[in-house]
């Protein structure tokens, strides 16, 4: 969720030491990002991070504090680790003006993991982390395209906690609010940081928000990796209670996997606070297991939720 609107295609701050900035030619779109690689070794495997609605790659290498760089992170304990804009942001926003529906960035991101895989050592192969209206976008994919790993999203719900078409009665204030939480959950000169990634929703994109919930209820019984989802202390997009959390697991059945997490000291936007180094430390834990497991014999289906 963005903090401010700003053009899709504004230059991204500078990134992190070891990161570097890439474009991928994908399903007619040229898809702009952002690479870490381990330094020492090939990959164990490759982690695509997909960043939420009116946001940029730059969402995973954030800028106010050493410790909140996924990218970074994630490439010194062996993961590649790379940080696409999705389809309408970044470099593409110029052929995709309008953006592209759920089901055509599934093409395209799909599309996209396949070229990246032509000229780069990809390990075991990939694994998704999701913020937000990416972790829509991961969850489309993984129902449509078999052979991804994992799958690690947060600020992602099936229910919302604020109908979309009662949006544009919160006053300003109320809806930055839902988007970071208290000020204190992030480090000094985040904000200002963040003017370089913030961006508006494209059209096409917003026009689906409503339909989300039909959507997930379609899809949900298609996803069948281990899955991950977080939810931030102070999330307010999202249903999270317990019986909401009930009605989300029954419904992602076929998933051999399953835990559902809170993420204490966290708003929604969890990789740009606080507590962004601990929940990423706990995602890669999480494809560490997925690897593991992977790799020994399918063992009896985890599902996990957080206590009460």
């Amino acid at each position: 969720m963005s903090a401010s609107r700003t053009g899709r295609t504004a230059p991204p701050p500078t990134h992190s030491a070891g990161v570097r900035p890439l474009l991928l030619e994908a399903a007619g779109l040229t898809l702009s990002g952002l690479l870490a690689e381990p330094a020492e070794a090939p990959p164990r495997a490759t982690v695509v991070a997909v960043h939420g609605g009116g946001m940029r790659a730059g969402y995973f290498d954030g800028q106010a504090h050493p410790d909140l760089s996924l990218l970074t992170l994630g490439a010194r304990l062996g993961f590649t680790v790379l940080a696409l804009d999705r389809p309408g942001y970044g470099h593409s926003a110029a052929q995709a003006p309008d953006g592209l529906t759920l089901e055509e960035q599934a093409a395209v991101l799909t599309a996209a993991l396949d070229a990246f895989a032509q000229g780069h050592t990809v390990g075991r192969g990939f694994m998704l982390l999701a913020h937000s209206y990416g972790g829509k976008l991961a969850l489309t994919t993984v129902a449509r395209t078999p052979g991804l790993l994992a799958l690690d999203a947060s600020g992602t719900g099936h229910r919302y906690g604020v109908a979309p078409r009662e949006r544009h009665r919160l006053r300003r204030h109320l809806d930055w609010e839902r988007n970071w939480g208290p000020l204190g959950l992030y480090p000094p000169g985040t904000f200002r940081a963040a003017e370089h990634l913030v961006a508006p929703i494209p059209p096409r994109e917003a026009a689906e928000v409503e339909r989300w919930p039909d959507m997930f209820d379609d899809l949900a019984p298609r996803v069948d990796l281990p899955l991950r989802l977080t939810f931030a202390e102070h999330e307010a997009w999202w249903l999270h209670d317990e019986p909401d959390l009930a009605d989300l697991a029954a419904r992602l059945a076929k998933a051999p996997v399953l835990q559902i997490e809170r993420q204490p000291g966290a708003g929604h936007n969890i990789s740009l606070g606080r507590a962004a180094r601990g929940y990423h430390l706990r995602a890669l834990a999480f494809f560490e297991q997925c690897l593991q497991a992977h790799q020994d014999t399918p063992t009896r289906p985890t599902r996990a939720r957080p206590a009460a």
